[in-house]
């Protein structure tokens, strides 16, 4: 863990590391090592602290097709008389919602919604969203096309060396 104060900055194998468990987020730390020529408890020892530093997590990513999930749905949602914050938290407790966000611009909530498919639409949006209290509108935009889905876009880079 960082001492504080100090700024946490990341080496070339904390960034092997990463690399590592970017192709393959099932790897042991065993295989790891014998990839980077390291032992496993370096492995662990580096990881436990990028996740200590919240430079690093390690999740589990599902494909939503593959749970018969075939409706993507971004919603944008206006609030009125009530903390955009608390919407969005009653919001995110459905199960569909997927990703909630309070946001700047027209709107005051992103939601990203999953769904097995049309017929669900107007249950969700009517029966479920329309009882959340604050609610002035809706706007629902369905994907057509999942250009990108990918949940490794944010850069692990030494800030000191940019």
């Amino acid at each position: 863990m960082p001492i504080m104060g100090q700024e946490f900055v990341l080496d070339d194998i904390d960034r092997a590391i990463v690399e590592q468990l970017r192709n393959n987020g099932r790897a042991s730390n065993q295989q790891i090592a014998d990839t980077l020529g390291l032992t496993a408890t370096t492995v662990s020892t580096r990881i436990r602290r990028m996740e200590d530093a919240n430079q690093l997590r390690v999740v589990a990513v599902s494909d939503f097709s593959a749970h018969g999930y075939n409706v993507l749905m971004q919603v944008a949602v206006e609030v009125e008389g009530r903390p955009a914050s608390d919407v969005a938290a009653e919001l995110a407790q459905f199960p569909e919602v997927f990703a909630a966000h309070v946001v700047t611009g027209r709107y005051d909530i992103d939601l990203l919604v999953v769904l097995h498919d049309f017929d669900e639409l107007p249950t969700l949006l009517f029966n479920k969203f329309g009882q959340v209290r604050g609610i002035r509108s809706i706007l629902p935009a369905i994907a057509v096309d999942v250009i990108k889905y990918k949940f490794d876009v944010a850069p692990i880079e030494d800030r000191a060396a940019s």
